[in-house]
């Protein structure tokens, strides 16, 4: 149940992303400093972690991304399994 619930949840945020990345970010220029992008990032997170974390992980990452932050590979975290 609850990982249906997580589903429900993070489609309607994947799809926002993914109209980012095909309608909007080809009108900017390339500003992301790390490898994925940032909003590839976001997504990743978002289907590995589910809503909550996955979306504290890229909010993170996004305020990583500046001229004085970080840069190269950086992806996702995988997910701690529970024992």
């Amino acid at each position: 149940m609850k990982r249906t619930a997580n589903k429900i949840i993070t489609f309607p945020l994947v799809i926002l992303i993914k109209f980012y990345q095909w309608f909007i970010s080809p009108l900017l220029p390339k500003n992301c400093r790390y490898e994925p992008t940032c909003s590839h990032y976001m997504v990743k997170a978002l289907q590995v972690h589910g809503p909550v974390k996955g979306f504290w992980l890229g909010i993170k990452r996004i305020s990583r991304c500046h001229p004085w932050g970080g840069s190269g590979y950086d992806p996702v975290p995988p997910k701690k399994s529970k024992i």
